[in-house]
């Protein structure tokens, strides 16, 4: 009797066990599958950033003029300014790094507030380059010439209309090449059916072309 009372006491202590074991699991397996979807959003964001169409920026010093890529296809292009001969645009591959709307500009001895007066207009796109960037200008007359301190000019409204269409991260190139042979090197022969489109559209400081003039903003994008 003894060894009997003995077994029904260890099936006792067993299903005790067992029924606390079962309280337990519900809120162990509540809490892991809660904890899932969290990660899974963390990881999910990245994959969102990139998953953003990357535009190009294609610039043909000799034609002073900006070509804007996307999926094979030009978007838009518009008459630029470039480098003057003393202060020649440089060549090569770049990235834009940050968007400033209606910056400040900055040069010895000077100050001039966001407007009409601005040097560099109401949008700058600056490059991975420092002091060179995409930008507006004060004298719309220089479009088309060989004019600025090394940067691109863009008149102000084809400017707000890049501006608009391009992010952080997107890719520039200026060469010294013509634009027909740029375009047709980027998107292949194809390119041709489609150049009528080249006459379509007749709180960081940053330093500006090979001047120390510096351009800022409260706010950047």
């Amino acid at each position: 009797m003894r060894r009997l009372s003995e077994i029904q006491r260890v099936k006792a202590i067993t299903a005790a066990l067992i029924a606390a074991i079962m309280m337990l699991t519900p809120a162990k397996v509540l809490a892991f599958q809660t904890s899932v979807p969290a990660v899974k959003a963390q990881q999910s964001a990245p994959q969102a950033a990139t998953s953003r169409v990357q535009r190009q920026i294609i610039v043909s010093l000799p034609d002073k003029r900006l070509a804007l890529l996307e999926d094979g296809k030009v978007l838009k292009t518009y008459r630029v300014a470039v480098g003057a001969d003393v202060s020649r645009s440089p060549e090569g591959d770049f990235t834009v790094i940050n968007r400033i709307e209606n910056p400040t500009y900055y040069a010895p001895g000077k100050v001039i507030g966001p407007g009409k007066d601005n040097p560099v207009g109401t949008r700058w796109m600056g490059l991975n380059k420092k002091g060179y960037g995409i930008h507006g200008t004060n004298v719309p007359s220089s479009i088309g010439k060989a004019a600025s301190h090394g940067c691109i000019r863009m008149r102000q409204r084809d400017l707000e209309e890049l501006f608009a269409m391009v992010r952080v991260g997107d890719k520039v190139e200026l060469r010294n090449v013509q634009m027909a042979a740029l375009l047709e090197k980027a998107l292949g022969p194809q390119v041709q059916p489609d150049a009528p489109a080249l006459a379509a559209n007749t709180g960081n400081a940053v330093t500006v072309n090979a001047t120390p003039a510096i351009v800022t903003s409260e706010e950047q994008q």
